[in-house]
């Protein structure tokens, strides 16, 4: 398969071989030269062998064949003439995509080339340096990019950080959980009242029973059922999601777990039933941290409609109706009485480069399926399933997002799945929206479709929002793996070719390879920590973290400023994970 011109300029480091039948006198050019790359499935399969004196594809456009020569034959110095002479390249130092993805394109590295108002200095082999970074002056607190004379520009942009929104979040410490004749919270007990379980069964007549149990930090080898969502206690005292207060209960959360009557487990792809001491990977953002009270509800819905909508739905409800009582008790709770309180800001920070976090969550139907924005924050009652949103992109503030604005009703792998406390804590929410040098204009959630048409659909309107709000960086994350890295592939692309940089993050491993693949996919975060590449069957296992948060950033940022990123290994490898966990100054156990 012959390249274009482009792909020969972004591989012009790359071997020189011929991909089809070539003639005496052909002057080489990219349409006579096969793809860098399919060569290690051409090496693989014994059809290629390339020889160390190969020359690159750089060297050789432009040379004169001097005889005729076979398909996928290396291009070497005694069968051309008119090679141009080219230093080699010294071996970037920059992070480097940590996904293999099933299509060649996606491999590929990125080149800029920047001139005027730029530092270089050279490295060959530890002998010089070759790195490449704008000068900069400040004049009155603003930022001054210095043209390629040396003076500065005209004008300066001025760097202002403007507050829009603001939100507290007041937390109240749990030291006790016990079942009891009310709901009421006194002195760092909260006591539930048993009866609730009979309530909440009446919310929807798909819960056939529904049972609480305490477990406490030193008893966690307890049996679960499958775990379908991790859910924080909280209650808006004062405005609307996003703004105004919001009590939190912290020190304990809310495990929904179930199954239907026939005993299948609800679950899709994997299932975390076992003793809650092995099958939670606890301190996660989406799991329950080592030192939480755990208020488990085991909800049991009719016989086969776990694989339905309406199955899973009817547990959340259940358990919402249940906490919806809590928050009643907590909206009352004084001030005073709260152990910690941050305040969370929606920032313009003009001056600085705009970006946006895209977050793909699910949206087959099914037991796929979200809520945005209830009323209450990590509620259901008062939301909008995205699934009958028509899975279309909504933007939410950072805010909103951190104030409770998703609830997770998906029942994928648990290793891989973003529970509704994992959106309450979201890392890469968090790093992005006060992080200094960037300006987080929003949050766009976009469900993943079943059917491919719908999937084109909802990505082209990710890309139209990308441009209208003209940002110079997005990062792309999605929960799980397989049937939604389809989307996963589209919105990368979709914003790629618009001219911003874009990183994507997820899963991928050894099971979650990437079957589909674009030229834009080449800067990609891994999220994979388990040992083998699997999707291991323990909640949180896989998920996005702090560490993986910090690395998509650094990634973005060096992609934003021209820094070439090195392509992945062919296979997955964790050890570049880990090589570039080091690079952005974090170990193996994250920050």
């Amino acid at each position: 398969m012959s390249i274009t011109a482009e792909t020969a300029k972004q591989h012009a480091n790359d071997p020189a071989v011929v991909c089809c039948l070539t003639t005496k006198g052909t002057i080489i050019s990219p349409s006579d030269l096969e793809d860098p790359g399919i060569f290690p499935d051409l090496e693989d399969s014994g059809l290629l062998t390339i020889s160390d004196d190969v020359l690159k594809i750089g060297q050789v456009i432009g040379a004169k064949l001097l005889k005729d020569i076979d398909a996928l034959t290396p291009l070497t110095a005694n069968l051309l003439e008119g090679v141009v002479n080219q230093a080699p390249a010294s071996t970037p130092l920059e992070p480097v995509a940590e996904i293999i993805s099933g299509s060649s394109q996606a491999a590929a590295a990125m080149e800029t080339s920047v001139s005027g108002g730029m530092v270089r200095i050279r490295i060959e082999e530890g002998k010089g340096i070759n790195l490449e970074f704008p000068t900069v002056m400040v004049s009155d607190g603003g930022m001054v990019r210095e043209s390629a004379s040396g003076t500065s520009a005209a004008s300066a942009i001025k760097c202002e950080d403007k507050v829009k929104r603001t939100f507290t979040k007041r937390e109240f410490a749990v030291k006790k959980v016990e079942l009891g004749e009310k709901t009421s919270f006194a002195n760092g007990v909260l006591e539930i009242n048993k009866n609730l379980c009979k309530v909440a069964m009446r919310s929807d007549e798909l819960v056939k029973k529904l049972e609480m149990e305490i477990i406490t930090p030193d008893n966690k080898h307890v049996f679960s059922n499958t775990i379908m969502d991790v859910v924080p206690v909280a209650a808006k005292v004062e405005g609307r999601l996003g703004e105004g207060v919001t009590n939190v209960l912290s020190g304990m959360v809310v495990i929904l777990t179930g199954l239907d009557e026939s005993g299948l487990q609800v679950h899709e792809f994997g299932s975390c039933e076992g003793f809650m001491d092995e099958k939670i990977r606890y301190n996660r953002p989406g799991c329950p941290d080592e030192q939480d009270i755990m208020v488990k509800l085991q909800v049991t819905i009719a016989a086969g409609t776990g694989m339905e909508r309406r199955g899973p739905f009817a547990a959340h409800k259940a358990c919402d109706t249940i906490i919806n009582e809590i928050r009643e008790v907590l909206k009352k709770l004084p001030a005073s009485e709260s152990v910690n309180e941050v305040v969370y800001n929606d920032v313009e920070r003009t001056g600085r480069p705009r970006v946006v976090l895209v977050k793909e969550i699910m949206g087959q139907g099914a037991m796929h399926d979200n809520v945005i924005l209830p009323t209450e924050p990590a509620g259901i009652f008062g939301g909008r399933p995205n699934v009958d949103l028509g899975n279309v992109p909504v933007v939410l503030s950072p805010n909103e997002v951190r104030d409770g604005g998703i609830h997770a009703l998906t029942c994928i792998g648990p290793a891989s799945k973003e529970n509704t406390r994992h959106y309450f804590r979201e890392p890469l929410v968090n790093l992005m929206a006060n992080d200094p040098e960037i300006n987080l204009v929003g949050v766009v959630f976009v469900g993943s479709p079943q059917i491919n048409e719908e999937k084109s659909y909802v990505s082209g309107r990710v890309g139209a929002i990308v441009e209208a709000l003209g940002v110079e960086g997005a990062i792309v994350t999605t929960e799980g793996f397989g049937n939604n890295h389809i989307d996963f592939a589209s919105h990368i692309e979709q914003i790629g070719q618009r001219g911003v940089s874009v990183v994507g993050v997820t899963y991928s491993a050894y099971q979650g390879a990437l079957v589909v693949g674009n030229k834009y996919m080449d800067s990609m975060i891994d999220l994979n920590k388990n040992p083998e590449g699997f999707e291991s069957e323990i909640l949180g296992d896989n998920t996005l973290c702090p560490e993986d948060a910090i690395r998509a950033l650094a990634m973005l940022k060096t992609k934003m400023a021209g820094v070439p990123i090195k392509a992945p290994a062919r296979k997955w490898d964790q050890s570049i994970i880990e090589a570039n966990q080091k690079l952005v100054g974090l170990t193996s156990n994250g920050i």
